[in-house]
């Protein structure tokens, strides 16, 4: 089965469009075209300084597909382009809105501000290494200064919250070609339209996520790697075929 990808991308001339808030959370991803960062672990922050109260991490990685599963049980991947991240990064601040914070997207919130912001060109050479990070060329990163005790004493320290999320709308648009099969990074790969991972363990997990049990391997560019769910569902262009050559092998076979 072949899912959907949809590129989610700002409207050129549309001032509705782009980043909101940022917003402190327990599990950073992306749902549907109003972003909310959950279940992504790729997401977390770092925390820098705690005499500072400093916080560092990804607040928007690109052409990283996301698995999304609608209220009909559609199921289908959204994705940002570099050009996306770069120019909704770069919005966000010109709209001065770098002091907009809120916790879990439930609650706005104050004393968090966006203090510095940067798209890593060189993810070799790009400062987040030093805070023991790896992110692809083209991510988002920022650092969010917490002036707010109580966030800082009963959410960041305590852990309730570990990653940014972003808060805004987007457009979308079917694209079908970016990720047949590609290695995101060192922990996913998209293989024909669908997400493996380097653990067995995060596959189950995943597997649980969307409803279905196990995880079975492939083996891509000399590594194995786990795909959720023990089988999938195969797609219409699949049964027809087959069909085909059953119907082919009876004709055949009943020539003999």
């Amino acid at each position: 089965m072949s899912f959907d990808i949809v590129e989610l991308f700002i409207e050129e001339g549309d001032i509705d469009t782009g980043i909101d808030a940022i917003s402190v959370v327990e599990f950073p991803a992306i749902e549907e075209d109003f972003i909310a960062l959950k279940d992504a672990k790729e997401f977390k922050f770092k925390t820098v300084d705690q005499d500072k109260q400093l916080l560092i991490g990804p607040l928007l990685i690109p052409n990283k597909p996301i698995y999304r599963k609608d209220d009909d049980g559609k199921e289908y991947y959204i994705f940002f382009s570099e050009e996306t991240v770069q120019k909704a990064s770069q919005m966000y601040l010109k709209q001065g809105k770098q002091n907009n914070s809120t916790l879990e997207h439930q609650k706005k919130i104050y004393g968090l501000s966006l203090v510095e912001s940067w798209i890593v060109e060189n993810p070799k050479k790009d400062k987040s290494n030093t805070y023991g990070m790896e992110v692809p060329k083209g991510t988002w990163m920022g650092s969010v200064k917490v002036d707010n005790p109580d966030i800082w004493k009963d959410y960041v320290k305590t852990g309730k919250v570990r990653g940014f999320s972003i808060e805004g709308y987007f457009a979308d648009r079917a694209s079908r070609s970016n990720f047949k099969t590609q290695i995101i990074d060192g922990s996913t790969v998209m293989i024909d339209d669908r997400l493996a991972y380097s653990t067995k363990e995060k596959a189950l997990e995943v597997a649980n996520d969307i409803g279905c049990e196990g995880c079975h391997k492939h083996n891509f560019n000399g590594k194995i790697w786990y795909m959720p769910c023990l089988k999938h569902k195969k797609n219409k262009e699949q049964v027809a075929m087959e069909t085909l050559e059953k119907i082919y092998n009876m004709i055949t076979n009943g020539k003999k």
